[in-house]
């Protein structure tokens, strides 16, 4: 299987999105030292000082769009899920398997038109 050095992609300056479980300094660090931007939704649990708080989102504000990004790519994962064909893998063949993942994400992107 090629990989993105494989490949020579170079993934410097791009942003690294996780979810708020994964707030923590160390976290950042290893990001920044694998040299990727961090886009953590930020963790307020257990935070009481109001003034705290709004630094703490202010901070934030700059990544929403990006993390917004994030949500997009989730959303669409859990559309796959309505099909249970792609819920558990039950083709052997891996053509087989792509072929009904198409014709999900086929059904996804024109279900407008069909309703």
């Amino acid at each position: 299987m090629e990989t993105a050095l494989d490949l020579m992609w170079d993934f410097n300056g791009s942003y690294f999105t996780l979810d708020s479980g994964f707030d923590s300094e160390l976290n950042k660090f290893i990001i920044r030292e694998a040299g990727l931007n961090p886009a953590i939704k930020l963790n307020l649990r257990g935070l009481k000082d109001r003034e705290k708080i709004y630094a703490i989102l202010d901070e934030f504000e700059s990544l929403k769009p990006i993390y917004k990004e994030r949500y997009r790519v989730e959303r669409c994962f859990a559309w796959e899920d309505n099909y249970r064909k792609l819920v558990i893998r039950y083709e052997k063949l891996q053509c087989t398997f792509m072929g009904f993942r198409f014709l999900a994400y086929s059904m996804i992107n024109f279900r407008d038109i069909f309703s």
